[in-house]
C-alpha cells in the first residue's frame, strides 16, 4: 500500500477522491470529526432542551398543556427550513462558511430564549433557533462525508452524528441539575455560551471540503494544504486535482434539487424523505412528552428528565454499530432489520410500566434502535449522490423529515389529550417503525440491483450497492 500511495503522489493529477480512499483516518481527519461531533452534540442538547424543561414552564407560567404544543413545534418548523435552506446554499458558497455561520444563529437565538417572557416571545425564538440548528446538522454531516474514506465513511458519519442523542441525552441529565438551582432559564443560557466557546477554534482550525473544493475549481495551494493534512504526504509535485465523478460524468446543468429529484436518485430522495419522517414522528414525540408523561405517573421532574434522556442516550450504542454493521453489509437492509426491532421494543415498553427497572431497560433498549436507526439515515444518503448535489440531498432528507418531527410534538398533545393510555400510544407509534422498515427494503432492493459502475459518482445509487 506505501509503494502504491508513494506512486499516486507523483503523479502530476491526482484523484482527491481517490487518494482518500486509498489511506486509513489520520489525525487531522479525527480533529474534523470532533468539531462536527461537538456541533452535533450542541444541536440535539438545544434541540431537545424544551422538551425537558416544560414541566417548569408549566408549573412557573401556570399554562395550560395545549398551550406547549405550539413551543414544542416551533423549532421544527426553524430546523425544517434551516436544513432546506441549508443545502442549497451549502453547494454554492460551501460547507464551512454555512456551518460557521449556523452555529453563530443558534448560539445567539439560545441565549436570547432565556429571556422570553411568554409563550408568543419563546415560540419566535425557537423557531428563530431552529434555522441555524437545523442548518448546521446536514453541513456537519456532509464535510465529515467527504473528508473520510468510502471504506470507513458508515462509521465515521455515524460517530458525528452521535453528538446528536448524545447531546439530546446529556440535556436531560444537565436539565436535572440546573433548573432547581438556575431555573428554566439556566439551560438555554448554556445551550447558548457552548457554541460561542467552540466557534473561534472551528473558524481557526474547520477546512472546507477538499472534495468541495476541487469541485469548486478553488486555488491549488488551498486544496494541497488541505490534502497534505490528510495524506501526511508531500504533494509539491501534483499540477492539478481532480474528481473522477466529474470528470466521468461531465458537469451536470441542473440545479442541486433539481439533480436529487432527477430521474436516477428520485426513489432514493422520495425512500429516504419517508423515513427520516417516519423516524422523527416517533423521536419527537417520545422526547418531547414523555417527561409529562413520566410526571403525570407520579415521578418528580427531576426523574422525568432522567428517565427521558435513557432514550436518545441508547442511540449512541446503536448508532456506531449500525455504522459497523452498514460498512459491512447492504446499508438499507441493516437499518431496515433495526426498525423491525424498534417497533417490537416501543410495543415491549409499553408493556412494562409496572416495573422501574425493567421499563428503563426497555426504553434504553428502543432508544438503540429508533435513535440508532435514525442517526445511520446521513451515512445512507451521503454516497447515494454526487458532490455537486450531496449538501442538498442531506439537507432535504433531514428539512422534509423533520415535518415528521412536527407532526410527532403535535400528535403528542392530541393522543395526551385524547386520555390515551402510555402503553397504547406506544403500539400505534409501531406502526411508523414499520412504514421506515418498509421504505427501507425498497431502497434496498433498488441499491442491491445496481451496479457500482464507480463508487462515488452516485450513478446508479451505486454507493450502497450489496457488498
Amino acid at each position: 500500500m506505501g509503494e502504491k500511495m508513494s506512486k499516486e503522489h507523483k503523479k502530476e493529477i491526482v484523484d482527491v477522491k481517490a487518494l482518500i480512499d486509498g489511506q486509513g483516518l489520520s489525525r487531522y481527519q479525527w480533529l474534523v470529526l470532533f468539531f462536527c461531533f461537538s456541533i452535533l452534540a450542541l444541536d440535539g442538547f438545544d434541540t431537545a432542551a424544551i422538551g425537558y424543561v416544560a414541566p417548569a414552564l408549566v408549573a412557573e407560567w401556570g399554562i395550560g398543556r395545549p398551550s406547549l404544543a405550539p413551543v414544542l413545534s416551533a423549532a421544527l418548523f426553524g430546523l425544517a427550513f434551516g436544513a432546506m435552506a441549508a443545502g442549497p446554499s451549502a453547494d454554492r458558497f460551501g460547507r464551512k462558511n454555512i456551518l460557521v455561520l449556523s452555529t453563530l444563529l443558534f448560539a445567539v437565538f439560545s441565549l436570547l430564549t432565556a429571556y422570553a417572557s411568554d409563550v408568543s416571545s419563546l415560540v419566535v425564538l425557537r423557531f428563530l433557533t431552529g434555522l441555524g440548528l437545523g442548518a448546521a446538522m446536514p453541513n456537519a454531516v456532509t464535510l465529515m462525508a467527504e473528508m473520510a474514506p468510502a471504506s470507513r465513511r458508515s462509521f465515521v458519519v455515524n460517530a458525528v452524528y452521535v453528538g446528536f442523542p448524545l447531546g439530546a441525552a446529556g440535556g436531560g441529565f444537565v436539565s436535572a441539575w440546573v433548573i432547581p438551582h438556575h431555573g428554566w432559564q439556566g439551560v438555554f443560557l448554556l445551550g447558548g455560551i457552548l457554541p460561542l466557546f467552540l466557534l473561534p477554534f472551528m473558524i481557526r482550525h474547520l477546512p472546507e471540503s477538499v472534495v468541495y473544493m476541487t469541485a469548486k475549481r478553488y486555488p491549488l495551494e488551498k486544496i494541497r494544504n488541505v490534502l497534505e493534512r490528510i495524506c501526511q504526504h508531500d504533494l509539491s509535485q501534483v499540477k492539478e486535482f481532480v474528481l473522477g465523478e466529474l470528470q466521468a460524468k461531465g458537469k451536470t446543468e441542473k440545479s442541486a434539487l433539481g439533480l436529487i429529484l432527477s430521474k436516477p436518485f428520485l426513489l432514493a430522495t422520495m425512500m429516504l424523505w419517508v423515513t427520516y419522517f417516519m423516524g422523527l414522528l416517533i423521536f419527537y414525540l417520545l422526547t418531547n412528552w414523555m417527561p409529562l408523561m413520566m410526571k403525570d405517573a407520579g415521578f418528580s421532574i427531576e426523574k422525568a428528565a432522567v428517565l427521558t434522556a435513557l432514550f436518545p442516550l441508547g442511540g449512541g450504542i446503536g448508532t456506531l454499530v449500525s455504522g459497523v454493521l452498514m460498512d459491512k453489509f447492504n446499508p438499507g437492509r441493516v437499518l431496515s432489520m433495526v426498525y423491525v426491532l424498534a417497533a417490537i421494543l416501543l410495543i415491549a415498553v409499553g408493556q412494562s410500566m409496572d416495573s422501574i427497572v425493567l421499563f428503563s431497560v426497555l426504553v434504553f433498549l428502543a432508544g438503540v434502535m429508533v435513535t440508532g436507526a435514525q442517526a445511520s439515515l446521513p451515512s445512507l444518503a451521503a454516497p447515494l449522490y454526487p458532490t455537486q448535489g450531496r449538501a442538498t440531498g442531506i439537507a432535504w432528507m433531514l428539512g422534509v423529515g423533520r415535518f415528521g418531527g412536527i407532526v410527532g410534538a403535535l400528535l403528542g398533545g392530541v393522543l395526551l389529550g385524547m386520555k390515551l393510555p402510555f402503553s397504547q400510544i406506544l403500539i400505534l407509534l409501531a406502526i411508523p417503525a414499520g412504514m421506515a422498515m418498509l421504505c427501507l427494503w425498497i431502497l434496498s432492493m433498488k441499491t442491491g440491483r445496481a451496479t457500482q459502475e464507480d463508487a462515488g459518482t452516485g450513478q446508479a445509487l451505486g454507493g450502497v450497492a450489496t457488498k
